[in-house]
């Protein structure tokens, strides 16, 4: 009577796959192989599209800040760790000039003094922000910017410095720097 039992129920495992087969059921790979899993799909870099595709826009668009149009005769320096967004409220001239040094008709000598003198006085009265008037090299007997080239340097070797950049046409454009100071 076993032998029946187990040929009935072999019988009917035959009809039950034969029935899922004709239903398009696909039986379970046994539990102990492993699957053959296609490899995963490269992950997409959704960030920097968006990032590509908005560059694309700014790029194409009609809006646009003076104080961002760079035509190489800028003075533009920022430390490391200074945010951009102060940065760029100091290029548009939104931060208050609490004093400033005028450095027309100086020898470099007296001007390389007279800078290390003010941002010294800027450091112990706390001044965060000043302007530096070094002119456009038009004085000079070569017509070039001597002292302009010579700011640029001295100011990038001080520690105090965080940032400079040339200042807004009415305030002397590429004649003159706004220049950002570490707190006293």
């Amino acid at each position: 009577m076993a032998s029946v039992d187990k040929e009935d129920e072999a019988d009917e495992q035959v009809l039950f796959r034969a029935m899922m087969e004709k239903s398009g059921v696909v039986p379970n790979p046994p539990a102990n192989r492993v699957l053959d899993m296609p490899p995963r799909p490269r992950p997409i870099p959704r960030q920097r599209f968006l990032e590509t595709e908005q560059v694309k826009v700014d790029m194409l668009s009609d809006a646009y800040d003076p104080a961002e149009l760079e035509t190489g005769e800028e003075l533009l320096f920022l430390r490391a760790g200074i945010q951009q967004s102060l940065f760029r409220r100091l290029r548009r001239g939104q931060l208050s000039v609490e004093t400033e040094l005028d450095l027309h008709g100086m020898t470099v000598p007296i001007a390389r003094e007279a800078i290390a003198e003010f941002l010294r006085y800027c450091q112990s009265r706390n001044i965060r922000c000043v302007r530096i008037i070094h002119g456009k090299g038009y004085g000079s007997w070569q017509k070039q910017p001597i002292l302009k080239v010579k700011v640029n340097h001295w100011l990038r070797q001080r520690d105090e410095v965080l940032a400079f950049c040339s200042a807004r046409p009415v305030d002397g454009g590429t004649g003159a720097v706004y220049v950002l100071l570490k707190h006293g």
